[in-house]
């Protein structure tokens, strides 16, 4: 098996081996492992290669992969909550909270989407090449909520994969906007890379850019802020918050893709307010067109009430009203409250 690692040097680990770092950050990796890749070229310090004893910086970006054919990767199952939206014997659909990040990574171990996906479903185990990645077909960012598909099978891992890279499948997020004067619908098409001096970021740059493009449409201004229904053609990351900051309406509660003035001063909200709300794709087993939806959560239902200065908003029928002529005829018949979930009695 072949692990994927890419990860940025933090300050708590700036000064130390390279080798070690690795070890620490990787989950069961140890460091004779971890040499091993590194002298082979395996592993690179931002793409050069570097000794297993190279003493790592803060801001070095690793990134390559590890063989790990000889040693026994095993991601732990978590009995915490899962909200499963559908599950057959191919694919799950589950909506993820914000806050959880979808799979093991460096300095991650447990805690993820993909932990309890392995507790929920053990089957997923065996789907795919990597073992800290199983069965997982594309990603939402750690504090974006909503919906994410996932294969329970080989053959859905390789068909679903197929359908993501050639843009078939229907990806539409609802996301407040800052700013009130943003126009009514467009397409935003500029090319995304990763960011030449913060690793961590991403953003537009037309000569090492891979091409990106978002349409979206507003659903409703308010006084300091739009409520914008946004569907990706492309995935690339963060796609939707480098494309509204580079056009100069960044997401609310967003910390990275902010304004300079605003990065040190704390946001109104915890968290970037953008949630996945549909998807739309093939079945990998009947080929037959499915599509969910499922309502963002508390903390964004609460935000767009602040920002529309109404009290209620949950409880009232103008949040239905607001966004369900925006809702796909392919996602209608799966309509979130009639849908079966595996949620535990008590969440941890």
């Amino acid at each position: 098996m072949r692990m994927k690692i890419d990860f940025t040097i933090c300050s708590s680990f700036a000064g130390q081996r390279l080798d070690l770092v690795v070890s620490r950050s990787v989950p069961d990796c140890p460091r004779s492992l971890a040499a091993k890749a590194i002298n082979r070229g395996d592993i690179r310090i931002s793409g050069q290669q570097k000794r297993p004893g190279y003493r790592t910086k803060q801001g070095d970006q690793v990134t390559g992969e590890i063989l790990s054919e000889d040693v026994e990767i095993t991601v732990k199952s978590d009995p915490r909550p899962l909200d499963v939206i559908h599950a057959d014997p191919h694919i799950v659909v589950v909506n993820k909270p914000s806050g959880l990040v979808v799979h093991p990574g460096a300095g991650r171990c447990e805690n993820t989407l993909v932990n309890r996906l392995v507790h929920y479903f053990p089957d997923i185990r065996q789907v795919g090449d990597d073992p800290i990645r199983p069965g997982i077909v594309h990603r939402l960012d750690k504090d974006t909520s909503g919906l994410l598909l996932a294969a329970r099978t080989g053959h859905s891992l390789t068909f679903l994969q197929k359908e993501f890279k050639y843009h078939r499948v229907e990806k539409i997020y609802l996301a407040l906007v800052s700013g009130s004067d943003l126009a009514g619908s467009g397409e935003i098409i500029r090319p995304i890379s990763r960011h030449p001096k913060h690793r961590k970021r991403m953003c537009v740059n037309p000569d090492t850019g891979k091409p990106a493009k978002t349409f979206w449409q507003v659903i409703q201004q308010f006084e300091n802020a739009c409520l914008v229904y946004v569907r990706l053609y492309t995935g690339r990351t963060h796609q939707i918050r480098v494309h509204f900051y580079d056009m100069g309406y960044p997401l609310l509660g967003d910390s990275t893709y902010q304004f300079r003035r605003n990065r040190k001063t704390s946001q109104p909200y915890l968290r970037q307010m953008l949630h996945a709300w549909q998807i739309g794709f093939r079945h990998p087993f009947s080929g037959l067109k499915m599509g969910f939806a499922v309502d963002p959560p508390g903390d964004f239902i609460s935000a767009t009430a602040r920002e529309a200065g109404i009290e209620g908003y949950k409880e009232s029928s103008f949040w239905r009203s607001l966004i369900m002529p925006y809702l796909s005829k392919d996602m209608a018949a799966t309509a979130p409250a009639a849908v079966p979930r595996i949620r535990p009695e008590k969440e941890v």
